[in-house]
């Protein structure tokens, strides 16, 4: 039998759902899920089977109207994650479908040339009349090749998604092994793991330039794993956020992280969780580097 392969980029506003989605049509969780926005930084691939087609989902990072030097880069990943796939699933939360972010989105759709699927989600949040009206409206706005309606969190319509991409993507070979979830090393996702903890425990208390990064991956002798990762902070003032009274929150943020690090790398983990200050690491090109973003050169004035 024939193979097929292609990618599939996810593009949507910020907190539209596509991490979710993404983690759904994988079945494992590879791309970080919090309620603060924007924490997708770079682009994650996710590797799904739609019968004899090997489906590569591209998580960028949601769509807004950057200011700073980092949302600038991330937008622009978005957009050439987008360019370079060969479908493009555009995700509306249908609970926020005519907000002005939403608005600004599609009216940069036009410029993605690349055959595009529209992806409703959060569909068990409003009434039936409400989500047949919002399809209406934007499918006649922008000519979609069709429209899914999914509850991402709880699973609802995402296999039908797959089912479409069967014989939508070009013929060709596998570009990785039927099993294979991701393409991101384990060190990356260890350290998404660690960053995501961060934001669930304090979500309401550090800004969100603080980054996370795996200086040590260590097999040991009888197969456990000792990584060591450092969180760098902007000022000592989050540094100490971080490490909580008697180091109690960053026991709690390893202790959590460790937990799902295991699972990824199925095997015992040894966590090691140091927090440094490095002034102004959001204008350090080597850091966009680590990241995968192309680094934003500020125009001469």
């Amino acid at each position: 039998m024939p193979t097929r392969c292609g990618f599939v980029a996810l593009i949507g506003v910020p907190n539209a759902g596509k991490s979710t989605l993404l983690n759904a049509l994988v079945g494992a969780k590879i791309s970080i899920v919090s309620r603060k926005v924007q924490t997708t930084r770079t682009q994650i691939r996710g590797i799904a089977m739609a019968g004899r087609t090997q489906v590569i989902f591209v998580d960028t990072p949601g769509i807004f109207a950057p200011k700073r030097r980092l949302e600038k880069a991330m937008v622009t990943s978005a957009w050439g994650g987008a360019s370079d796939a060969d479908r493009v699933g555009v995700l509306i939360d249908v609970t926020h479908a005519d907000h002005d972010d939403e608005e600004a989105l599609l009216a940069q759709l036009g410029e993605v040339r690349q055959p595009k699927f529209l992806i409703l989600n959060k569909i068990d949040l409003v009434p039936h009349e409400k989500l047949l009206a919002i399809t209406a409206a934007l499918n006649e706005r922008i000519a979609f090749e069709a429209t899914f309606m999914v509850s991402a969190l709880r699973g609802h319509g995402v296999p039908k998604i797959l089912e479409w991409l069967e014989d939508k993507l070009p013929p060709g070979p596998w570009l990785y092994p039927e099993d294979e979830i991701s393409d991101a090393p384990l060190r990356f996702l260890a350290a998404e793991i660690t960053r995501e903890k961060i934001f669930e425990r304090l979500h309401d208390e550090l800004p969100y330039r603080s980054t996370v990064e795996t200086e040590k991956w260590t097999v040991m002798k009888n197969g456990d794993v000792r990584i060591d990762q450092t969180i760098f902070v902007e000022r000592e003032s989050q540094r100490k956020i971080v490490l909580g009274e008697k180091g109690q929150t960053i026991k709690h943020i390893g202790m959590a992280a460790r937990k799902e690090i295991e699972e990824a790398a199925e095997t015992k983990v040894h966590l090691f969780l140091f927090v440094k200050v490095r002034e102004d690491w959001a204008n350090d090109p080597e850091r966009y580097r680590e990241m995968g973003l192309e680094f934003p050169r500020e125009p001469k004035r």
